[in-house]
């Protein structure tokens, strides 16, 4: 029951994840937005890649764990 609680709790903190970081990739290819605040959603698009990769991270060593 346990790893159905971290499976669900991954997916779930994973697809809230890649929901924002589309709307930030949708919203910097518009191209309507100053300078300043393009390089910010770019920093904050690495940002939000590297967490996704950490939560993996995370989740395999938890399943490392429970196994």
């Amino acid at each position: 029951m346990e790893l159905f609680a971290l499976m669900f709790n991954t997916l779930g903190t994973l697809l809230i994840a890649y929901a924002a970081l589309n709307v930030h990739h949708r919203f910097r290819h518009e191209h309507k937005i100053d300078e300043a605040v393009f390089k910010a959603m770019k920093y904050e698009h690495r940002v939000g890649w590297t967490g996704i990769f950490l939560i993996l991270i995370s989740f395999a060593l938890e399943i490392f764990i429970l196994l």
